[in-house]
């Protein structure tokens, strides 16, 4: 990426290995800021960057970034949710695929020895009701993966949505009656903390597969042990954990945590660090997405 911008022209420095607080010392000199996700950037931090006019976000999330105090100083947010779409898209699936189909119990049992086929009889998608909750790009694009699985294609969103293929954006009470399977694609806010939580997993109708491949704080890990003790819950496939730092690092003590214990170890639950967008080629297509925006912020933006 930084061979990319400096070829339009830009002075590149980079700040990957200080601290934060060295970064914020520094912070007056620099235009811009491109930063994944090491630290968040409030406003008290902010406030030291008096010539900045944009912050790139190297992928999707946006907490970690003080909106409010970027839109009253003027400074343009960029994301790059279209780099890491596909990737998330394809890592929910195989969650699904993986869950279903009881592949992680199955490969355990005969690398131990076991051949029991009956008790890994898996179930087909073909037929079942797809819940999406949240149809912003990573949402549409898990959608997408499903079109030839010959599956219903449910979507609940705050904000009315255009879907794709024959896809169907409906109330949130429609998806507690017809789920089979929910797929979380929410972004973190104060709105959908704990979105998932004991009273979301009685409201629906039938046992149902979850994925979240969203953030952690939008599921509530212990109301998921209990819905998943309870046969609510047939099985979770999550790439995150309500555990995690703002930097998205492992932030927990397995040994004194019962309910991580129960995760790690129910053959019914899939858990992956937070790679669900994190593939090789997602990493050069939101430099690449990077690039352009940040050139169109200066050719067409505010200069």
């Amino acid at each position: 990426m930084e061979t990319g911008l400096s070829a339009l022209g830009f002075e590149n420095v980079l700040l990957d290995e200080l601290p934060r607080s060295e970064v914020q010392k520094q912070l007056h000199a620099y235009e811009g800021i491109v930063i994944r996700s090491r630290f968040p950037l409030d406003a008290t931090f902010l406030e030291s960057g008096t010539n900045l006019k944009f912050i790139c976000r190297i992928g999707a999330g946006l907490e970690n970034i003080d909106l409010k105090y970027c839109k009253e100083k003027g400074i343009e947010v960029i994301s790059t949710p279209q780099g890491n779409a596909n990737a998330v898209g394809e890592h929910t699936l195989g969650l699904l695929l993986n869950l279903m189909n009881k592949i992680k119990k199955a490969d355990k049992e005969v690398c131990a020895g076991l051949w029991q086929r009956e008790a890994n009889r898996g179930y087909e998608i073909e037929g079942k009701t797809v819940g999406i909750i949240g149809y912003g790009i990573m949402g549409s694009a898990f959608a997408r993966k499903l079109a030839g699985f010959d599956c219903e294609v449910l979507f609940y969103d705050i904000a009315t949505k255009e879907a794709v293929y024959n896809h169907k954006q409906v109330d949130i009470t429609d998806l507690y009656q017809k789920a089979d399977v929910i797929s979380l694609h929410v972004p973190q806010t104060p709105l959908t903390r704990y979105f998932a939580n004991k009273e979301f997993y009685d409201s629906f109708k039938k046992p149902i597969w979850l994925l979240n491949a969203a953030r952690g704080s939008v599921l509530e890990i212990n109301a998921l042990v209990n819905a998943l003790k309870e046969g609510k819950v047939l099985g979770a496939g999550l790439d995150v954990l309500e555990y995690e730092s703002t930097s998205f690092q492992a932030n927990f003590n397995l040994e004194s945590n019962a309910d991580l214990q129960y995760l790690t170890t129910a053959s019914n639950v899939i858990l992956t660090p937070h790679i669900a967008g994190w593939s090789f080629e997602s990493e050069i297509k939101m430099a690449q997405i990077a690039i352009s925006k940040i050139n169109d912020f200066y050719t067409h933006g505010r200069q």
